[in-house]
C-alpha cells in the first residue's frame, strides 16, 4: 500500500485524500519513510521533523472528517527547496553562512500552499545560495540523480528534483534564476515551470537576482504542475514586482489537444553543437505534435549569446550586492566556486549592468515578435548534450568541468532574462539511460496554453509515467 501511495501523482493523491480513499496520515507516513531512507541515500533531504509532520497530517484528517476542506491540496504532503522562509524554522540555503538562520517571516508561496491545505513536511537540499547548475555542494553534499546516482540531478533545485523524481514527495517548489527549475526537471524526468516574470511572488524566498529570479513548481505530471501553479500564482502586495494579472484556470483546457495550434521548433543557435541523440529526441517530439494535428514551423534562431551575457551581468551584479557584506567579513565560508562568482559580480561596471537592463525590453519584443511570431509556443531543447556525471562536472577535479557547466544553462538562461514562461517536459532518454527534456516557451502569461500543449505530448507518449528503477527502496 505504501508503494501504491508513493506512486500516485499529486492530483491523484489529493483526490484520494479528499474522497477518503486514503488518509493524509498514510500519505505523509509514506513520504517520511521514503525521505528518511532513499532520501538520505540520494542526499535529497536537508531536514525533517517527522513528529510535526504526522501531527499536521492527523489534523488534516480530522478536518476532512468534519467536512472542513481547506483547499485543493488538503492533507497532501510536500517538501521544498531550503530557501523558502517559514517563520520560526531554520532556512539554511545550502550554505555555511546561513547555518542556524531562523527567519521572522513566511514566504507568500508557502502561505498560499498552507491555505490550500498542503503540508510542508521537509526542507530539501540545494546548491549553495542557488548558485550552480549541476547540484554540487561541498557543504551539504551533492544530491544524486535517482535514475543513476553517478549522474548530476541539475541545480540549483537539486534536492527537489531528486525527491519528486524518486517518488519521495508529490511536488515541490524550486527557484529559477538561470534554469534552476527547468534543468533539474529535465535531468530527473519531471515537469517544471518558470512562469512569466512577476506571476509568482518571491516574498520570503532567498534572493539571488531580483531581476531574474522566478519561483515555480516541480512535479511528476503536467496536471500536477498546473495544480500547484494555480495555488501559488497571483499578485502579492508584499512583492512590488508581482504582476497585477488575473490568474486563469490552468487546468480548464488541459485535455483539448493541439489540433490547429502552431508550434515553432527552434533551430539555429539552439542546435549548435547539439548531440545527435538529443536532436533525434527533439525531432521525434516535433513529429508527435505534427501527428496530433499541430502545425510545425522550423525557426532559425540567431545567436542568443548576448542575452546570456546580459543575464550573467545582471545576476552577478545583483547577487554580489546581496552578498557584499559577507564577502568582506566571511569569505572563507563560501565554497571557492561560489565565492569566485560573487567576486566577479562585484567587478561589473555599473554601465554594463544598466545597459543589460535597458536591452531587455527590446529583446523581449524581438523574441516574441520574430522568433515565436504567430506560433502558439516554441519548442526548445532543455539541454543539448547527454547528461554528464557528478565526477565530470566536479570543478575541483575534472578539467573539462568548466566547459560542461557552461553548456548546462545555455538553453534555459535566455528565458530568465526575457521573463517569458517556459515549461520543461520530459521527452525520453539518451543512450546513457538518463532523461532528456524540451522546453515550451510562450508569450507573457501564456502558461495555460503551455500546459495544454505539454499535456498533449504527455498524454500521447506517456513519458511522465516512467519512474526511476528501485525508487521505493534505499539502494
Amino acid at each position: 500500500m505504501t508503494t501504491d501511495i508513493a506512486s500516485m501523482s499529486l492530483a491523484q493523491v489529493a483526490k484520494a485524500i479528499a474522497r477518503g480513499k486514503i488518509s493524509s496520515a498514510e500519505a505523509t507516513q509514506s513520504c517520511i519513510k521514503g525521505l528518511d531512507t532513499l532520501g538520505r541515500t540520494l542526499n535529497a533531504l536537508a531536514a525533517m521533523d517527522p513528529d510535526q509532520a504526522m501531527k499536521a497530517a492527523r489534523k488534516a484528517d480530522r478536518e476532512r472528517a468534519q467536512g472542513k476542506k481547506r483547499g485543493p491540496l488538503h492533507g497532501v504532503p510536500l517538501a521544498h527547496k531550503d530557501m523558502y522562509y517559514r517563520r520560526g524554522r531554520l532556512s539554511e540555503c545550502g550554505s555555511i553562512i546561513r547555518k542556524g538562520f531562523v527567519p521572522s517571516v513566511t514566504a507568500t508561496v508557502l502561505e498560499r500552499l498552507d491555505a490550500a491545505g498542503a503540508l510542508d513536511i521537509a526542507r530539501l537540499n540545494m546548491v549553495e545560495f542557488a548558485m550552480g547548475a549541476t547540484g554540487h555542494n561541498p557543504h551539504t553534499g551533492t544530491p544524486k540523480n535517482p535514475w543513476n546516482p553517478e549522474y548530476i540531478p541539475g541545480g540549483s533545485s537539486s534536492g527537489p528534483g531528486v525527491a519528486v523524481a524518486a517518488r519521495l514527495v508529490y511536488g515541490t517548489l524550486g527557484s529559477d534564476t538561470g534554469g534552476s527549475i527547468r534543468m533539474p526537471s529535465a535531468f530527473c524526468g519531471l515537469v517544471g515551470i518558470k512562469g512569466t516574470y512577476g506571476l509568482v511572488s518571491r516574498y520570503g524566498a532567498m534572493p539571488l537576482s531580483f531581476s531574474n529570479d522566478h519561483v515555480g513548481p516541480m512535479t511528476r505530471t503536467v496536471e500536477d504542475c498546473a495544480l500547484m501553479l494555480q495555488v501559488i500564482a497571483g499578485q502579492d502586495p508584499k512583492d512590488a514586482t508581482s504582476a497585477a494579472q488575473k490568474v486563469p484556470n490552468y487546468r480548464a483546457d488541459l485535455e483539448k489537444g493541439v489540433r490547429g495550434k502552431t508550434i515553432a521548433v527552434a533551430h539555429g543557435w539552439f542546435r549548435d553543437n547539439m548531440a545527435p541523440e538529443v536532436a533525434k529526441l527533439l525531432d521525434a517530439a516535433a513529429e508527435v505534435y505534427r501527428k496530433m494535428g499541430a502545425r510545425i514551423v522550423p525557426v532559425e534562431v540567431p545567436s542568443l549569446d548576448h542575452l546570456n551575457d546580459a543575464a550573467q551581468i545582471i545576476t552577478g551584479s545583483e547577487a554580489a550586492s546581496f552578498h557584499v557584506k559577507w564577502l568582506d567579513e566571511r569569505p572563507q565560508d563560501y565554497s571557492s566556486q561560489v565565492r569566485t562568482r560573487l567576486q566577479q559580480g562585484v567587478l561589473y561596471p555599473a554601465v554594463r549592468y544598466l545597459d543589460a537592463l535597458r536591452l531587455r525590453e527590446r529583446a523581449v519584443s524581438w523574441f516574441v515578435g520574430q522568433m515565436i511570431g504567430r506560433a502558439d509556443a516554441m519548442l526548445v531543447p532543455a539541454l543539448s548534450i547527454p547528461l554528464p556525471t557528478i565526477r565530470e562536472t566536479d570543478a575541483t577535479g575534472d578539467p573539462r568541468s568548466i566547459e560542461l557547466m557552461l553548456r548546462l544553462a545555455r538553453n534555459t538562461r535566455p528565458f530568465n532574462y526575457l521573463g517569458l514562461p517556459a515549461l520543461s517536459v520530459p521527452c525520453g532518454f539518451t543512450g546513457n539511460g538518463l532523461p532528456a527534456g524540451f522546453q515550451l516557451v510562450g508569450r507573457p502569461f501564456s502558461e495555460a496554453l503551455l500546459f495544454r500543449i505539454g499535456r498533449a505530448y504527455e498524454r500521447e507518449t506517456g513519458t511522465t509515467d516512467k519512474a526511476p528503477p528501485n525508487c521505493h527502496r534505499a539502494a
